[in-house]
C-alpha cells in the first residue's frame, strides 16, 4: 500500500486541515479587529440620540488643543433617594463619548476620572474636588459642575438632560486662555471678598466664582479713575457711601457705550448713593423704604422675607424648575420704574416680588414699623429684583443682541458666608453672573428628555408569565428536543 493511501498520510492531512482552519480562523478574527479599530462606526439607533454627541459639540472638540481631564465624584452609593447615583448613571455612556470623539485628536484629548474623595482624601484636596460633582480640568483652570447643572427640572422632577450643554460650555471655558474678568467695587464701604467672617464676609461666593473659572480682582474707582478694558462684570457688593460723580459717569458710560455687564446689591439703607440717574437709564428704581412683611407666609421666624413670586426669567428659571426658595433678609424695595422713558430697545422685568401684605416702609424712625397708606409703599408693586437689558437690532439680521445688562439686588446679605449656602440663594446668584456675562446662552445644544417606562402587569399576569417561565418554556424546547430525536431515528 503506497503512503498516500495509508492511515499516515490522512493523519497529516487531517492535522494539516485542522491547522489551516485555525489559521483561517485567526486571519478572521485579525481582520475583523483591524478594520474594527481603523474602520469603526457607530450607529446610535435610540429615538432621541442618547448615545451621539451634537454636531455642534463634535466640532468644538475638533478644534480642542489642550487636554482636558474630567473628574467626577458621583457615587451611585453616596445617597438615599438615588438622584446621584442616576446622574452617575446619566454621565457614564456620555463621557464615553466625549472620549472616543478626541481619540483621534492627539494634540487635544479627553481623559475621565472617576474619584472617591472619602477613599481619595489627598487626590482630591490636591484639586479641591468634594462629593458629588463634575470638575473640569486644563491646566490651572477648573470649571466645577454641580447636579443641579445636569438636568433641567419640572416641578421639582428631572424633565430633560442637560449634561452635553454644562460639559461643553466647562470644556470651552477651561480651555480658552482668556477667562472672564470680574471685578469688585470697592470703596465704598462694599462686602469684602477676602473676609471670611459670617455676617459681612462674601469670601465663600468669590470661591463659587474661582470654582468656575472667573478671574477676580478689586476696583477702586477714586484710585483708578477707568474701568478697565478686560472687565466682563462689575459686582457692587452692598455700598454704604456714595459715588462720586466721575464715578456714576464711569459707570453709565461702561453699560451705555461698551455694553457692560454690573450686578448690583442694595442694603436696606434709605441713600440713593448717586446711582438713580444710572437706575433710571436703565429702567430701575430703588426705593427710598425697607421691605416689611407681618403677613403670616410673609415672614420667617428669624425676620426674613418669604418670597415667592418669582417671573420667567433667565436669572430666576433654575429656582423656579427646582421649586427652591431664596432667603433674603432686610431688603430694600427695587422695582421696575413706572416712570421710565419709553424705549423699545430697554426689556426690564421684576424678578421676585413680595407678597400682598408686604409694604415699603418710608419712616426709618417709626418703631415698630407700621403701613401708613399716605406714605409708604403698597406690597403689590414691590420687588426685591430687576433684571434690564438693552438690546439693538443686528445689522442686516433679524435678531437682536445684547448692548449692556444690568441686575440690582435690594438685598445683599443672600450672599455673605452664613446665607450663600441657603436655599436657593448660590443658585441665583450664580445664575444672575452667568445671565450678566452670556454664560447661559454659548451653546445650542438641544436638551434631551428623560423618558419613563413603567411596565404594570396585575396580579393574574404575572402569574400567567411565572408559569411560562416555569413550565412552557422549558416544555416548548424538550418537545423540540423530542422531534429532533425522532426524526433522526428515522
Amino acid at each position: 500500500m503506497s503512503f498516500a493511501d495509508s492511515f499516515r498520510a490522512a493523519r497529516w492531512v487531517r492535522t494539516f486541515n485542522l491547522v489551516l482552519q485555525a489559521c483561517l480562523i485567526i486571519s478572521l478574527v485579525v481582520g475583523l479587529n483591524y478594520l474594527a479599530l481603523h474602520f469603526a462606526w457607530r450607529f446610535d439607533l435610540t429615538r432621541l440620540h442618547k448615545h451621539s454627541l451634537s454636531a455642534e459639540t463634535l466640532s468644538y472638540l475638533k478644534q480642542l488643543n489642550k487636554q482636558v481631564l474630567i473628574v467626577v465624584t458621583f457615587s451611585e452609593t453616596s445617597d438615599e433617594d438615588g438622584k446621584y447615583a442616576q446622574a452617575a448613571q446619566d454621565l457614564a455612556p456620555l463621557l464615553n463619548q466625549y472620549v472616543y470623539a478626541t481619540e483621534t485628536n492627539t494634540s487635544g484629548r479627553l481623559a475621565v476620572s472617576h474619584l472617591d474623595v472619602y477613599r481619595q482624601p489627598r487626590e482630591a484636596q490636591q484639586i479641591g474636588a468634594e462629593q458629588n460633582e463634575i470638575l473640569v480640568l486644563c491646566g490651572n483652570r477648573t470649571r466645577v459642575i454641580h447636579y443641579e447643572d445636569l438636568y433641567q427640572f419640572s416641578e421639582g422632577k428631572r424633565a430633560a438632560f442637560l449634561g452635553e450643554q454644562a460639559i461643553t460650555t466647562a470644556i470651552l471655558d477651561v480651555a480658552n486662555n482668556n477667562r472672564k474678568k470680574i471685578y469688585f467695587i470697592a470703596g465704598h464701604g462694599e462686602l469684602d471678598p477676602s473676609d471670611v467672617s459670617a455676617d459681612r464676609g462674601i469670601s465663600a461666593f468669590r470661591d463659587q466664582l474661582s470654582n468656575r473659572n472667573f478671574e477676580l480682582d478689586r476696583l477702586d474707582l477714586r484710585e483708578k479713575r477707568r474701568i478697565p478694558d478686560d472687565a466682563a462684570l462689575l459686582i457692587a457688593p452692598r455700598p454704604v457711601a456714595s459715588f462720586e460723580p466721575f464715578e456714576q459717569e464711569l459707570l453709565r458710560q461702561y453699560l451705555s457705550t461698551r455694553a457692560g455687564r454690573m450686578l448690583v446689591l442694595l442694603g436696606p439703607g434709605y441713600s440713593d448713593l448717586g446711582l438713580s440717574d444710572m437706575f433710571f437709564d436703565w429702567g430701575v428704581l430703588a426705593d427710598k423704604a425697607v421691605i416689611y412683611d407681618n403677613g403670616a407666609d410673609g415672614q420667617n421666624e428669624l425676620g426674613g422675607l418669604i418670597l415667592k413670586d418669582y417671573a420667567p426669567h433667565p436669572v430666576t428659571q433654575p429656582i423656579i424648575d427646582q421649586k427652591i426658595p431664596v432667603r433674603f433678609g432686610a431688603c430694600r424695595s427695587v422695582r421696575v420704574n413706572p416712570s421710565r422713558a419709553t424705549d423699545e430697545s430697554l426689556i426690564v422685568t421684576r424678578l421676585i416680588g413680595t407678597s400682598a401684605s408686604a409694604w415699603g416702609e418710608r419712616n426709618p424712625t417709626q418703631n415698630p414699623p407700621r403701613f401708613d397708606p399716605t406714605v409708604d409703599i403698597i406690597g403689590r408693586v414691590l420687588g426685591v429684583g430687576v433684571a434690564s437689558e438693552r438690546v439693538g437690532a443686528k445689522a442686516e439680521l433679524n435678531f437682536s443682541v445684547p448692548r449692556g445688562r444690568l441686575v440690582v439686588f435690594g438685598c445683599a446679605d443672600f450672599i455673605t458666608n452664613n446665607r450663600i449656602s441657603a436655599g436657593g440663594n448660590l443658585t441665583i446668584a450664580i445664575s444672575a453672573i452667568n445671565w450678566l456675562v452670556d454664560r447661559d446662552t454659548q451653546l445650542n445644544i438641544a436638551a434631551k428628555p428623560i423618558e419613563k417606562f413603567q411596565l404594570a402587569l396585575s396580579q393574574q399576569e404575572l402569574l400567567r408569565l411565572r408559569y411560562s417561565l416555569l413550565f412552557a418554556l422549558p416544555a416548548g424546547f424538550a418537545l423540540l428536543g423530542i422531534i429532533v430525536y425522532w426524526t433522526r431515528r428515522r
